[in-house]
């Protein structure tokens, strides 16, 4: 994996459950590594929700594989330029060189 290529900032995030105020459980993301990483978009696209026209932002990233980031899953997500992108597969490149991560992100903020 070239290094030159890894030339985005993205931060790889899990849901945890902690407590509010009133002792109920709540779901919110902490941030699990920042990591350099090579973006290439896919496709975009557009779809209609309960009447709502959403943009939908489809992406692939690479990272260098380490321990930190080895268990990464679909159940996490990962942030990059502002914007939070769902996981959607998770692959790895070579072995133990890399891995890739398609993600998709809505476009309308």
């Amino acid at each position: 994996m070239q290094a030159g290529r890894l030339d985005r900032r993205i931060v790889l995030q899990r849901a945890t459950i902690t407590r509010d105020e009133f002792n109920a459980e709540v779901e919110t993301w902490a941030d699990l590594a920042t990591v350099w990483a090579s973006y290439r978009p896919v496709s975009d696209g557009e779809r209609f929700r309960a009447g709502e026209r959403a943009a939908e932002i489809s992406a692939r990233f690479q990272i260098r594989y380490s321990s930190i980031v080895k268990d990464v899953t679909p159940k996490d997500r990962l942030v990059f330029d502002g914007r939070a992108y769902a996981i959607t597969h998770v692959k790895e490149i070579g072995r133990r060189e890399g891995i890739e991560l398609t993600a998709v992100g809505r476009g309308d903020g």
